[in-house]
């Protein structure tokens, strides 16, 4: 046995994991203090109304002879992927449902994403970056460049023509940093990958939150982007499928002549048995007209949520970015402490939780990511509690 000697070059623990553990170890000495926690982007609200009854109906369908589904489709049901495609019509996109494959969840597919690819092949990302792409192609032996988003550039980084690489990965709404690019700004992305024959992963997993028509919500309202972009996106921030799992995958055809396409069905139906046929039917309610009302209704709740973050932010003189068009904001920490250093002092003092800036790379040391997908009561609260230690500080 030869094991994959590539994961030594992992962090030895997971983001996620060492936030949880640090709360955890805090709890249990401290059982009689509530912690507010702002770290992880998991949803506070539950499914919606037309979600939860296409469940039911799609639960007794499992229970008659007639309507009963076995083995569904691997690249997913015709009626999820219909529904998608008229989505994307929405946004002005024309998609062919065969370049639509439905998933258990965007983090699933931008990991099984890359065994298309040769472990030669370059991936370039921006830092700070969510860990799960770094991971995904160091398991695998793939070089990872980085380029700088900071606070000069909004945490936007634009291409360097002197710097080539075959993979280009591009989160917008950004995760962690809320950050979120124009149409100008990606046609630049896609023309310098056309150039360099180099593929784009765009990570839309956050597109719903965006309110401005003139902020692009998927990559191929840019002219160009069908020769060079895969688009991965997810019902978990869009619906709260955070725990029920359905998302999506969009190859067009336009790639190699279709072959990635190709070679992405011959993988999926050898690894693959595709998503549970009553969550498909879940996703699917979610495009229904009372149900895109009312996860709008949540997405607002969440965007109120980070206005009042926002709001204390801005009254505590601490500078941000994020928030308006995505459920992260992006805090630079207060009097140059590091991040884990700003993480231990919210923690031991506030018993608040946020995620630090420094997990996600060199360029994250000093600030701190927090979520608005917390509810309201416990959101105010937090925010009370950060202007009353800036009270006391300022004494």
């Amino acid at each position: 046995m030869k094991i994959n000697e590539n994961y030594s070059n992992l962090e030895e623990s997971y983001l996620f994991s060492t936030i949880a553990k640090k709360v955890n170890e805090y709890s249990e000495k401290n059982p009689d203090k509530k912690i507010i926690r702002l770290g992880i982007g998991d949803v506070s609200l539950p499914l919606c109304k037309a979600v939860i009854n296409a469940l039911h109906s799609a639960v007794d369908e499992m229970g008659v002879k007639e309507t009963f589904r076995g083995y569904g489709p691997e690249q997913g049901y015709e009626f999820l992927r219909e529904s998608i495609r008229d989505y994307y019509l929405t946004h002005n996109v024309k998609l062919d449902t065969k370049e639509i494959f439905v998933s258990d969840g965007a983090k699933s597919d931008l990991g099984n994403i890359l065994e298309l690819f040769d472990n030669s092949t370059v991936a370039l990302m921006p830092d700070p970056i969510y860990p799960a792409y770094v991971d995904a192609n160091l398991m695998g032996g793939r070089p990872v460049l980085f380029m700088d988003a900071n606070k000069e550039n909004n945490f936007l980084p634009l291409p360097n023509k002197n710097v080539k690489a075959d993979l280009i990965y591009i989160c917008s709404p950004n995760n962690p940093t809320g950050a979120v690019y124009n149409r100008e700004q990606l046609k630049q992305w896609v023309d310098y990958a056309n150039s360099i024959n180099a593929l784009i992963i765009f990570d839309a997993a956050y597109e719903v939150f965006i309110s401005d028509e003139n902020l692009p919500k998927s990559i191929y309202e840019i002219e160009g982007a069908r020769n060079c972009a895969i688009e991965i996106c997810s019902f978990s921030k869009t619906a709260g499928f955070t725990g029920t799992r359905c998302g999506y995958t969009i190859i067009p055809n336009d790639i190699i002549n279709g072959r990635l396409n190709r070679m992405w069905v011959r993988r999926q139906t050898t690894k693959y048995n595709g998503v549970p046929y009553i969550v498909q039917r879940a996703a699917q309610a979610v495009f229904t007209p009372e149900g895109f009302s009312e996860i709008q209704e949540n997405i607002r709740y969440y965007r109120e949520n980070a206005e009042i973050m926002a709001k204390t932010f801005d009254d505590l003189g601490i500078w941000y970015t994020g928030g308006k068009h995505s459920p992260y904001i992006w805090l630079e920490c207060p009097n140059g402490q590091k991040s884990w250093e700003f993480f231990d002092y919210l923690l031991n003092n506030l018993q608040i939780v946020g995620t630090p800036g420094s997990g996600f790379g060199k360029n994250g040391e000093g600030y701190l990511r927090i979520t608005s997908f917390g509810n309201r009561e416990n959101t105010i609260e937090a925010m009370e509690r950060l202007r009353e230690a800036n009270k006391i500080l300022h004494v």
